[in-house]
């Protein structure tokens, strides 16, 4: 069975564009391949959290995880601290990567653009911490967007260019891959773009009923249609996209219909796209909570995924340790 790997920093809680395009098909997922999902606060350092943060961010995602309905007993949940064997394999790339490759990866750039005065290691070598992560476990596939594919590109030159440093063909170049045939794209509230913690224009898994609606009737409209069967501007569609994703088709194609027809009164819309996404999203909110409140459970399902995903770590490990030439005394 192929074996899928994808991890998330934790950087707050999860919205419905994790959702939609990345967690509903980890669920799926779980079933048809040996899946291992992680929680990458290493990766999160880059930003300088305070500790605090970081545990706390750690823990809603697991919670958020667990919510979702991937279960621990097929899919392995670890956070990405508790595997050190992790660094050691990054150590091994670092080695073998070039200033001038890592300072040409699109990501790395634009984060330079955006915080100038944080040019952290961290940040430039981001690539093989995120290599490390993939093939320490020799995934097949890997669940990534289209702002990873550079990174994943850097992961299988990695693997390509330790096998020919050590003329080996140990390492496997992992694919990138969609579990659906085209990757979900969830629409944020500002009347552009995608949904994200970074744009503000979120609705997160665990907001309750008024701040949904807030949030909602708070979106991006136009003054309506001004012809009949007209094409639908970038936040009219943005709606619309959310209304399909939650409502279902007997809803979308109400109200496409008042569209076409010039009878669209958005405020109605919006108070249906409200209840829609509030009643998807209660049953994930109460588990939350519930999972939340179980310190034990969570803490079983960290250890036992870390001690999985260790297991997984030392078998490569000491194989990469021998091809390189560190031999235990």
């Amino acid at each position: 069975m192929e074996r899928v790997i994808s991890g998330i920093r934790p950087t707050g809680n999860l919205h419905l564009g994790n959702y939609f395009g990345a967690v509903k098909s980890f669920v799926k997922m779980q079933d048809e391949y040996n899946c291992m999902f992680f929680i990458a606060d290493w990766h999160s350092l880059t930003t300088h959290p305070k500790p605090e943060n970081i545990r706390q961010s750690a823990r809603t995602i697991l919670a958020e995880y667990l919510a979702c309905g991937i279960d621990p007993q097929k899919a392995p949940i670890y956070i990405q601290s508790d595997v050190k064997q992790v660094l050691e394999l990054y150590l091994y790339f670092n080695m073998n990567a070039y200033l001038g490759e890592l300072e040409r990866v699109t990501s790395f750039k634009e984060k330079v653009r955006k915080q100038p005065d944080n040019v952290n290691a961290g940040l430039l070598t981001y690539p093989t911490l995120m290599a490390a992560d993939i093939l320490m476990h020799k995934a097949d596939k890997v669940p990534v967007g289209k702002d990873q594919e550079q990174n994943m590109e850097m992961a299988r030159l990695f693997a390509r260019r330790f096998n020919r440093i050590y003329d080996v063909e140990y390492f496997k170049e992992p694919e990138s891959f969609h579990y659906t045939a085209e990757a979900v794209k969830v629409p944020g509230l500002d009347g552009s773009g995608k949904m994200g913690k970074s744009e503000g224009n979120c609705i997160y898994l665990c907001d309750d009923e008024a701040t949904i609606k807030k949030k909602v009737m708070r979106a991006v409209t136009d003054a309506g249609p001004t012809m009949l069967n007209q094409e639908k501007p970038e936040p009219i569609r943005n709606l619309f996209t959310l209304l399909e994703l939650v409502s279902g088709p007997e809803a979308y194609d109400y109200y496409n219909d008042l569209y076409n027809n010039m009878q669209i009164r958005y405020g109605d819309l919006k108070k249906q796209l409200a209840r829609d996404i509030n009643a998807f999203c209660a049953p994930i909110r109460e588990k939350i909570l519930a999972y939340s409140a179980d310190e034990q459970y969570m803490q079983q399902v960290a250890r036992e995924g870390a001690e999985r995903a260790r297991e997984s770590a030392d078998k490569t490990l000491r194989e990469v340790r021998e091809i390189i030439g560190f031999r235990s005394l």
